[in-house]
């Protein structure tokens, strides 16, 4: 089997705080990348490995997505570690678009949190066959049992254990392999030696029980193993794991595993599971668009000999300039290539080649089909497809969240404004979630991004990173405007000057849509508009949703139909069309019945039972709405949908209530209608701002 063959590209994704990064630390340690560990949060000031950034050191989280490549017993695999926090859901979504598996990191205690519940969504969206992984079993009040139902019950995965604990929290010892009837112990510095020993005489009852549900789930994926099973004959252990791979590869079956990466326990085997279960780039279907052939689908195929197609997945502007990260779904490449852009129509040749171990980089020659890599000084966009010169393809690019929340921010000096221009271009390149412009009426800069955190991170890395001293505004809602009846229009644009004049009528109506957020229907008869002021028309109206007249944010949710007007043989123009179409839709806007939208957010907050009350209460006076609550134990989990405008703030708010015993996490949901009383509130502020 060649190299590339043998390959495995993999994520770490899960919930925030569930052990992502110090299970990276630990497969980088047992892969013989780092000589020590280093802790998330290292006393010794050095952080994990993967946590290159200052920033992501101090505050103990992951917020880029880090990619290394290991060799796990003479199979390389190259991983990616993601962020847990949703705020940086756009690094976890460039990852799983490249990535062929991964393992769902769970907190025996947490369980199926609510980021658990996002990530698997997004594994979904990319059918990226997983591994689960159960940390964290030496904590007080660890139950991976009930992880492993919740992974049935909330994310509707068809789980199954691989492994039982010996010992839970304290006595946490090693895990029970269920295929070789073994009991696993990590024993030596750092539990390097992993010994193989016969099972505990008070847990062979329960190992024997959980072996036969384990047989009984996966022989719905085989007849002979059924047979085998019925029969009660000895089942071979390489069927098992053959029977696993299928399952895990068709995204039918969910093994878990099971340990405490920060303990050292469980982490070699979780390594041979990866090896064993997870697809190689050969496994995987992978498909390009052919922009020759009405965008026909193509099957790429992971061969070495075929003409290259590579995606630019993620851009990092670093000291020596941008760092493109780059997967290749088919062929090979080498330094001094000639690859195409198939977005900016440009031809480029392969400088430097670089393979990628957090921030540290090793110069390589070639690279082939399935492999990640990077490339140096590449002029791309975030989702660019690479082709041979001759080829026109395109691959699908991941989905973009839109940002929920803006902030204004203000250089102090001249100086600061030139960094902080410097730090934005830098920052919108690499991340298509976050966002600025120069707004026209205060000429501020206003950034947008996912969440107050996501700005205050790149708020941060301006003053670190580019020395721009900013001052911050109060951060601000992306509010939305719609309609909520229909409404006719009947508007003439006629301007009378020296020369030629201005004309031009429009009639028609506008009407509340569902779902998008504008379309045009060209309903004219008879040429009363000429065609060619048709695209005008259309033009005025798309610059008329970019600002409402209500609170001066964008309209959404409106279908505009043209069905009569008038045009003038001399005086009529493009512009004059245009013009009409703004008129149009001003003087029928008013008469629709128009509404502010404001984004709202699918809240989670865990925290111990004896304060559900207060949590309660702070939801409800924030005008959320409580959507489920679930006690286990002393824990309880509650979900609320709360307007985004009411959350600033809250995590102070929650730590105070609790005596800092709850935590909270936040992503958008939907756009929802504001009541009349705030509605009358944001329109008077607005006015006054005028």
């Amino acid at each position: 089997m060649s190299l590339e063959k043998k390959l495995r590209n993999i994520g770490i994704s899960a919930h925030i705080d569930s052990g992502k990064t110090t299970l990276s630390e630990r497969i980088l340690f047992y892969c013989n990348k780092i000589h020590a560990i280093h802790e998330v949060r290292g006393k010794d000031g050095v952080g994990a490995t993967m946590d290159s950034m200052e920033l992501e050191r101090e505050r103990g989280i992951t917020i880029a997505s880090a990619a290394t490549s290991v060799e796990w017993k003479g199979t390389p695999i190259n991983l990616i570690d993601t962020p847990g926090h949703v705020d940086f859901t756009v690094e976890v979504e460039r990852s799983l678009r490249v990535l062929d598996g991964a393992i769902l990191v769970l907190c025996s205690v947490g369980g199926v949190q609510s980021q658990s519940i996002t990530v698997d969504r997004q594994l979904k969206r990319y059918n990226v066959p997983r591994l689960a992984f159960i940390n964290k079993c030496d904590r007080t009040g660890a139950n991976p049992y009930r992880v492993k139902d919740q992974l049935i019950e909330k994310l509707g995965l068809n789980a199954v254990l691989t492994q039982i604990p010996i010992g839970l929290e304290d006595k946490h010892t090693g895990v029970i392999d269920l295929v070789k009837m073994k009991a696993i112990y990590f024993e030596g510095h750092e539990g390097v030696e992993v010994a193989e020993k016969d099972i505990p005489s008070e847990l062979k009852q329960e190992a024997e029980k959980m072996r036969e549900r384990l047989i009984d789930t996966i022989s719905m994926l085989s007849d002979e193993l059924a047979e085998l099973f019925l029969e009660g004959k000895e089942i071979p252990e390489e069927l098992i794991h053959n029977v696993i791979r299928k399952g895990v590869l068709s995204r039918e079956l969910v093994p878990v595993f099971m340990g405490s990466a920060y303990k050292n326990k469980g982490v070699q085997l979780l390594l041979d599971a990866v090896v064993k279960y997870l697809p190689t780039p050969i496994d995987v279907d992978n498909f390009a668009l052919d922009l020759d052939d009405n965008e026909k689908e193509i099957t790429l195929k992971s061969d070495p000999a075929l003409p290259p197609v590579i995606l630019a997945f993620k851009l990092e502007d670093g000291q020596y300039g941008q760092l493109t990260y780059i997967r290749i779904y088919q062929g090979a490449i080498k330094k001094g290539d000639e690859l195409y852009n198939t977005r900016t129509r440009r031809k480029f040749k392969v400088g430097r080649l670089i393979r990628m171990h957090a921030s540290n980089m090793e110069d390589i020659s070639e690279a082939d089909c399935g492999d990640i890599v990077a490339l140096f000084g590449i002029d791309c966009a975030s989702g660019d497809t690479f082709v041979k010169p001759g080829l026109n393809f395109s691959l699908t690019s991941m989905y973009v969240p839109e940002p929920v929340i803006s902030l204004a921010v203000e250089p102090i000096d001249k100086k600061a404004a030139d960094n902080m221009s410097k730090a934005l271009n830098r920052f919108t390149k690499e991340d298509p979630t976050f966002r600025s412009y120069v707004d026209e009426e205060s000429n501020q800069t206003i950034i947008q991004g996912m969440g107050e955190l996501h700005l205050d991170v790149y708020v941060e890395r301006m003053k670190r990173e580019y020395k721009a001293e900013v001052k911050t505004g109060a951060p601000q809602v992306a509010y939305r405007e719609t309609i909520s009846k229909k409404s006719e229009f009947d508007y003439t644009h006629k301007k009378q000057t020296g020369g030629a004049g201005q004309y031009g009528k429009i009639v028609g109506f506008m009407e509340p849509m569902s779902e998008g957020i504008y379309k045009f229907v060209n309903e004219v008869k008879g040429g009363k508009i000429p065609t060619e002021y048709i695209p005008a028309c259309d033009k005025g109206f798309q610059t008329a949703v970019k600002k409402g007249t209500l609170i001066g944010f964008p309209i959404v949710g409106v279908k505009v139909t043209i069905n009569d007007g008038q045009s003038h043989s001399v005086d009529s123009s493009d512009m004059a069309f245009q013009q009409a179409a703004i008129g149009a839709f001003r003087q029928a806007y008013l008469k629709a019945g128009p509404e502010i939208l404001e984004p709202v957010m699918k809240v989670a907050v865990d925290g111990p039972t004896e304060f559900q009350g207060s949590i309660f209460g702070s939801i409800n006076q924030r005008r959320g709405i409580i959507v489920s609550s679930v006690e286990d134990g002393k824990n309880s989990h509650v979900e609320a949908e709360v307007p985004l405008s009411e959350m600033f703030g809250y995590s102070t708010v929650l730590r105070s209530l609790t005596q800092g015993k709850a935590e909270f996490t936040m992503e958008f949901l939907k756009y929802g209608r504001v009541p009349k009383n705030i509605s009358e509130e944001l329109m008077k502020a607005f006015q006054e701002k005028k």
